[in-house]
């Protein structure tokens, strides 16, 4: 996408964006991420405590998949949020103008 493409459409998604809303959603937004992060490090520190062969098991399983597919989603999905959180930032720097 060209730079002034994305830029128009940002500053179309910020007339859209009503600050209150869009502060919900920033904040709903944080703790799913902070959840996933706090998963993420008790997956790491399970896998610690486990010996090989529970490792392979679990790590055989279609859960096991699951998780790592919803990983690698979450990390496609960093880039938007930290598009949204530009816009966020320039939304409150408006509200505070």
């Amino acid at each position: 996408m060209s730079e002034q493409r994305e830029a128009a459409e940002t500053a179309r998604g910020l007339r859209d964006l009503d600050y209150a809303q869009a502060s919900l959603a920033y904040s709903i937004i944080e703790s799913l991420l902070d959840h996933t992060r706090v998963v993420s490090d008790l997956i790491a520190l399970m896998a610690q405590v486990m010996d090989e062969d529970t490792i392979k098991a679990i790590t055989n399983t279609p859960h096991w998949q699951a998780y790592l597919d919803s990983r690698r989603a979450m990390e496609r999905t960093r880039d938007d949020v930290e598009k949204f959180a530009g816009m966020m930032k320039k939304l409150a720097d408006e509200e505070g103008a």
